[in-house]
């Protein structure tokens, strides 16, 4: 350039959720800017376009969107593993009350409830542990080095809808481990159960 003239304007984001309304926004408003051959004075580009570093945050994405699938896998089978216990254990006393008179249905929703309130108190520790955990990241403040800059600071958060989200999936995911033992429990013979030593 001949003489000093501006090439570039970064514009910075407070909110990053907002993103691409606002690359739409600038697009749509620099578009009417067109040179004598009929061609856009200005061009448009997002972090994504330019960073290499998006293509990383979007495999670290697909990396945990895997490990949280097999996380619920986790809590599926240990939950399921401790309700079939459970009815393992307690084959006399399900005898019991089904000699007594206790209809399948009632029996069934024991087990239910049971796994339920598995999930309720599973997500309530795990939520008190996770946010401690997150707090006392920040606390320490865990510094790091990545490319050309150095001693970045490590920021956790909690975001609560995330925190609500993955409560009711460890609750619903509870519910239907306790499914399968529930109906075996219901569907024991009282005089075969009352036997079982």
């Amino acid at each position: 350039m001949p003489e000093v003239e501006v090439s570039e304007v970064a514009v910075r984001l407070k909110e990053f959720s907002r993103l691409s309304t606002a690359v739409q926004q600038l697009e749509s408003q620099l578009a009417e800017e067109v040179s004598k051959e009929g061609r856009s004075m200005f061009e448009v580009h997002s972090w994504e376009q330019l960073s290499p570093f998006f293509n990383i945050a979007r495999m670290i994405d697909v990396m945990t969107f895997f490990i949280k699938i097999m996380l619920i896998a986790i809590v599926l089978i240990s939950i399921m593993n401790v309700m079939i216990m459970a009815v393992y254990e307690r084959i006399r006393e399900i005898g019991t009350i089904a000699a007594i008179g206790t209809l399948p249905g009632k029996i069934r929703s024991m087990f239910i409830i049971e796994g339920f309130c598995l999930g309720i108190i599973g997500a309530i520790i795990g939520g008190l542990i996770g946010s401690a955990v997150i707090l006392i990241v920040n606390l320490v403040g865990i510094r790091f080095d990545f490319g050309q800059q150095q001693g970045l600071l490590l920021k956790a958060t909690l975001n609560p809808a995330d925190l609500l989200t993955v409560s009711i999936i460890v609750i619903v995911v509870a519910v239907a481990a306790s499914l399968q033992p529930a109906f075996k429990a219901s569907k024991m013979e009282p005089i075969e159960a009352l036997r079982h030593v």
